[in-house]
């Protein structure tokens, strides 16, 4: 008798580990499967101005209850319940991506983001959210936060709602697929000869997304920009990357919004 008291008490024992291991972790996400919902309703692919990408439609998504839903539920959430790095990062290159669609439907119909700001601030440094019981602006999401964590792949991962920005990814970042997600967007980015990159052999050049040039100082502990992309691009390609003759020009930045 004594024997099958202990028996369930064990069992008692581990199964109360169990949800107290369940609730930890599951306490640290944030639910965003609501986004992942919104970005297979409202973005597919198209070509603007002469550049395949993924287009948001914005009048729907401006109109669509599930968006406000989502941005009243970041306000309230504990930042605190992010206990992992790479849930901070999952959770900010989302919410990144949320508010810059947010800009543009506050605002919409507009041309650019860029239209949002003035001479005196530009769209970056204005408030467009409150994340965390704080107001957010996109500037602070990528450079007191993002950018910090010290991962150059978030440059392809944050898209500020432009034609020349990386594609929406048409799905959520999670947790536990976000390295493999990373890594899948370098390889699109830089797969697109109109905003990613294109190289021209005879010439000895490679023309780049000017950000590459903008956030270059990022790849500096990877051995430099050319270094590290050359690890997402063909065996070919990798091997022009490589000469010691190579140049480098930037391709012009379209910031008309990436929709309509």
């Amino acid at each position: 008798m004594r024997d099958k008291n202990f028996v369930r008490h064990l069992q008692s024992v581990f199964l109360g580990i169990f949800f107290v291991f369940s609730f930890c972790s599951n306490s640290e996400a944030f639910d965003f499967s609501d986004w992942d919902v919104l970005i297979k309703k409202h973005v597919t692919p198209k070509t603007l101005e002469g550049v395949p990408l993924s287009a948001v439609d914005y009048a729907n998504l401006k109109k669509d209850p599930l968006f406000s839903d989502l941005i009243s539920r970041l306000e309230p959430y504990s930042l605190k319940s992010l206990e992992s790095d790479k849930s901070k990062l999952t959770f900010w290159i989302n919410v990144y991506n949320i508010l810059a669609a947010k800009m543009i439907t506050d605002h919409y119909p507009i041309e650019s983001i860029k239209d949002v700001g003035s001479l005196f601030k530009s769209v970056w440094k204005l408030p467009v959210g409150k994340v965390g019981g704080k107001e957010r602006t996109l500037n602070d999401i990528e450079h007191e936060i993002l950018r910090k964590m010290d991962e150059p792949r978030i440059h392809v991962a944050i898209v500020c709602a432009s034609i020349s920005c990386p594609d929406l990814r048409l799905e959520a970042y999670t947790v536990e697929k976000l390295n493999d997600q990373l890594d899948d967007q370098m390889k699109m980015f830089l797969r697109s000869r109109e905003k990613g990159m294109k190289l021209d052999e005879k010439k000895n050049r490679v023309y780049l997304s000017s950000i590459f040039k903008w956030f270059a100082k990022d790849f500096e502990s990877r051995g430099g920009v050319l270094k590290y992309i050359s690890q997402y691009v063909l065996a070919e390609e990798k091997m022009v990357l490589s000469s010691s003759k190579i140049k480098i020009s930037y391709l012009d930045y379209n910031w008309k919004i990436n929709g309509r």
